[in-house]
């Protein structure tokens, strides 16, 4: 019971406003080509793109939650696919939480390095770290399990154990790498539609124009808005840190 408390109280303590990172160039290049190197190279991205999957998914799972669907699981997988399973009424909420898959790990990274910047850079780890625990509740299968159970005890120990400026980097870092996850697997859902139709099937897009009248073309055109705002925002975030 002491650790419990231990942790709530570091959980309790994140809420709270700190300075906002002061940032020199050379740093800052450092992380960025930190971040590239952990998730552009295959070798890393096929540990790190499971994480991203993860955050794909808890958008699918969040947007249902907020329209009033019942969510019944969801699933990852090794080849970073993903299933959830949800229950409600036809129309908007199914389109809805469609739709909120692919932007999300970038709306999710603009959000962190928002919080770098304004100061909230502990609080977001807090609500990140609270999250993951929750998400353990829809999990459905093996690997799933695994990638939350990685995820939620490493926001936990970074809640509990970083100071705050360390903390900072680190929610800085995590918010780049999944701008840039994010951005990749933009590319890849686009190629499916241009380059690899045999698994048309299982784009959330092409999925979007069946409970929609709206073309897939459309739903493509919708990811690549949200995530290519996202990058921008976060950019210039970056470039006024800097000062």
């Amino acid at each position: 019971m002491e650790i419990i408390g231990h942790w709530w109280q570091a959980v309790l303590a994140g809420f709270s406003k700190t300075d906002p990172l002061d940032l020199a160039p050379l740093p800052i290049v450092g992380l960025i080509i930190l971040c590239l190197v952990l998730t552009v190279p295959r070798a890393s991205w096929r540990f790190f793109g499971l994480y991203v999957t993860f955050v794909h998914e808890l958008g699918h799972a969040f947007a249902a939650l907020v329209t009033g669907r019942f969510v019944h699981g969801l699933k990852i997988r090794l080849d970073h696919s993903g299933e959830l399973a949800s229950s409600g009424k036809p129309g908007f909420s199914a389109v809805f939480s469609g739709f909120w898959g692919y932007p999300t790990p970038a709306v999710v990274g603009l959000a962190l390095v928002a919080s770098t910047y304004y100061g909230y850079a502990s609080a977001a780890l807090s609500i990140g770290a609270l999250l993951l625990l929750g998400s353990l509740l829809f999990l459905r299968n093996g690997v799933g399990i695994a990638v939350a159970l990685c995820s939620a005890l490493t926001a936990q120990l970074l809640v509990v154990y970083t100071p705050d400026q360390a903390m900072a980097w680190v929610v800085l870092g995590l918010g780049l790498m999944l701008l840039v996850g994010g951005v990749r697997d933009l590319f890849k859902v686009l190629g499916v539609h241009t380059r690899r139709r045999e698994l048309i099937a299982s784009s959330d897009a092409y999925l979007l124009s069946q409970r929609s009248w709206l073309p897939a073309w459309f739903w493509l055109f919708a990811f690549t808005l949200v995530i290519t705002v996202s990058v921008v925002l976060a950019a210039r975030m970056l470039l006024l840190m800097l000062g």
